[in-house]
């Protein structure tokens, strides 16, 4: 039977306009529009090797990332990790670097990506209302071609991908969860249920209730009860767990927002390695 372990923590109620997820058309990644992925430098350790990338997006823009392989050759599983909007020193794909270093130690091959947050002062300058909406569509579609880099790698195993994302990283992969079969386990680490409780922290549009309406399309808890995947690790996330039909397994941490404590690392890494373990090893029926 899957798992589905749940961090719970308080957190505020807030009214969320009814809504229907947008159809996975929405967030078609064409296979027409070329990966076009370059290597930049790359840096080599004793078992593992971490190169830069990047490569372009159907949206119109490049996306640039790291790849973090194991050295030894072999069919690996493949892991998309997608940062969270915090400290400016992790505000970007290194916030995961130790967990992609300490999984490729046990064979497991990761994309770590920036996303549009990574800018900084994104959030105050680099954003505005009239764009959150298509902007938040057209990340998702970026991480759909991050997907497509990694699941068309020769080393590695399409069928065993997962997905860690954190706050907005967590966000936009409860989406893609609901759209894309691929990852088959899913880490969301301290998301919200609607994108616009984050955005009206900052700029206000003209008209608030239509905006919170037009995107209210977004809201995570829309595409989590179709998620095909197998199972799900949520922290700091109550209203994402009432959203997955999944069984629940519910755990607690004393860890501000940023979940920067030994503990939920380590829980998240060895969490990952057993379903990715275990997933290597299952015998398919004939």
């Amino acid at each position: 039977m899957s798992l589905v372990s749940v961090f719970l923590t308080v957190a505020l109620a807030t009214v969320i306009p009814a809504a229907t997820m947008l159809p996975a058309s929405t967030f078609a990644d064409p296979i027409s529009v070329a990966q076009d992925l370059k290597i930049g430098s790359v840096r080599h350790h004793d078992a593992y090797t971490v190169k830069e990338v990047t490569f372009a997006s159907p949206t119109g823009h490049r996306v640039f990332g790291e790849i973090v392989e194991p050295i030894h050759a072999g069919l690996h599983a493949g892991v998309l990790f997608v940062h969270w909007l915090g400290d400016a020193k992790t505000t970007n794909h290194t916030e995961f670097d130790p967990d992609a270093i300490a999984l490729a130690h046990k064979g497991v091959t990761s994309l770590l990506v920036d996303a549009m947050w990574s800018t900084p002062g994104w959030f105050d300058h680099g954003r505005s209302t009239k764009v959150d909406f298509v902007d938040t569509v057209n990340q998702v579609i970026d991480l759909r071609r991050a997907l497509d880099v990694l699941t068309t790698r020769p080393d590695v195993d399409s069928n065993r991908i997962a997905f860690v994302g954190h706050d907005f990283g967590s966000m936009c992969g409860a989406v893609l969860a609901g759209i894309d079969k691929r990852p088959k386990w899913y880490v969301l680490m301290a998301g919200t249920v609607t994108f616009s409780e984050w955005y009206l922290l900052g700029a206000q549009p003209a008209d608030k209730a239509a905006y919170i309406a037009k995107m209210a399309a977004l809201n995570p808890t829309l595409y989590m009860p179709h998620a095909t995947a197998e199972a799900f690790l949520l922290s700091r996330a109550r209203r994402f767990a009432d959203a997955v039909t999944a069984p629940k397994e519910v755990r607690f941490y004393d860890a501000g927002h940023s979940l920067a404590i030994p503990g939920a690392r380590h829980d998240r890494i060895s969490w990952l390695e057993s379903k990715l373990e275990a997933a290597r090893l299952r015998v398919v029926p004939h």
